[in-house]
């Protein structure tokens, strides 16, 4: 317990004298927290628009003009057994027609020119958001369309690989953003700590004199990287927050389909930050006096 508070008040006594320093150093964490925070918040909102977008998502299989009723039948049997399917909606050749007059309203008299309907029938199958993935469904779509009775497929090909592409781009991106975050934010704690370790390098031999353990020694440097790693990803926490309520609240007000766009990061998220950032500026201070020779 000595130790500990002994620790504090040395690790704040210094925070306190070098206060413009250790505010430099949180505020760049702040700022490398905030940049990956924010690309993070970005691929969040990619995979929640594409999640949503893919309830929407569809394959539609045309039928053959002479199928029969039972062969309708075993398809949709076998489309329903997909596990890869989760919703099989049959439209008939009347209900197609139908369809089609009410979009095209008042236009609808130029079907009258057809003596028959022209329309196939279909059925139109909901994918599971687990099956969207371009490979996927590209194999499905060929395995689909040499089934017998089927004349065509067709879905949104481009559509679905570009929004895979995009949200595959940006998980990497984060990935690769984060690491270099981590490594810049624990270089900048260990170049702190090691400076203010030779500041206080007569000190250190000093406590060595009066056989002082190691602990005593270190713990103050390690409490000072975990602070400013703290403070750093509390600052970004809250600079996170506050974009996405400005965001929601007064964009929204002249610009309210941005909701639609815009979903913010769990709650638990920013309340990880904090200790993710003290986590980074931790690890630097403990590779710093650990490095040292004392």
């Amino acid at each position: 317990m000595k130790t500990l508070r002994h620790s504090l008040h040395t690790a704040f006594k210094t925070i306190w004298l070098e206060k413009w320093v250790h505010l430099l150093a949180v505020l760049s964490i702040s700022i490398g927290l905030s940049i990956i925070c924010a690309f993070t918040m970005i691929t969040f909102n990619m995979d929640s628009a594409l999640k949503r977008w893919s309830r929407s998502f569809g394959v539609v299989v045309y039928l053959n003009e002479q199928i029969s009723k039972e062969r309708e039948t075993s398809l949709k049997n076998r489309f329903m057994q997909d596990p890869d399917i989760s919703e099989v909606n049959y439209i008939s050749k009347d209900q197609a027609l139908k369809d089609v007059r009410k979009t095209l309203g008042k236009n609808a008299l130029i079907l009258d020119a057809f003596q028959f309907n022209p329309l196939p029938s279909s059925f139109e199958l909901k994918l599971k958001r687990s099956a969207l993935d371009p490979i996927i469904i590209t194999k499905k779509v060929k395995a689909i369309g040499l089934m017998s009775g089927v004349k065509e497929v067709q879905y949104g090909e481009k559509w679905l690989s570009s929004l895979s592409t995009i949200a595959k781009t940006m998980k990497i991106g984060s990935i690769v953003f984060g690491s270099a975050i981590f490594i810049a934010i624990t270089f900048i704690t260990y170049c702190i700590i090691k400076i203010f370790f030779s500041r206080r390098k007569d000190d250190i031999e000093t406590l060595k004199l009066l056989g002082a353990p190691r602990l005593f020694i270190k713990l103050p440097f390690l409490i000072e990287g975990f602070f400013i790693g703290a403070l750093g990803g509390t600052i970004s926490s809250l600079l996170l927050f506050g974009i996405y309520a400005f965001t929601s609240f007064k964009v929204a007000e002249f610009m309210p389909s941005i909701n639609l766009f815009v979903t913010s990061l769990p709650l638990l998220a920013y309340l990880v930050i904090p200790c993710v950032g003290a986590l980074m500026s931790l690890t630097g201070s403990y590779i710093a006096v650990g490095r040292i020779r004392y």
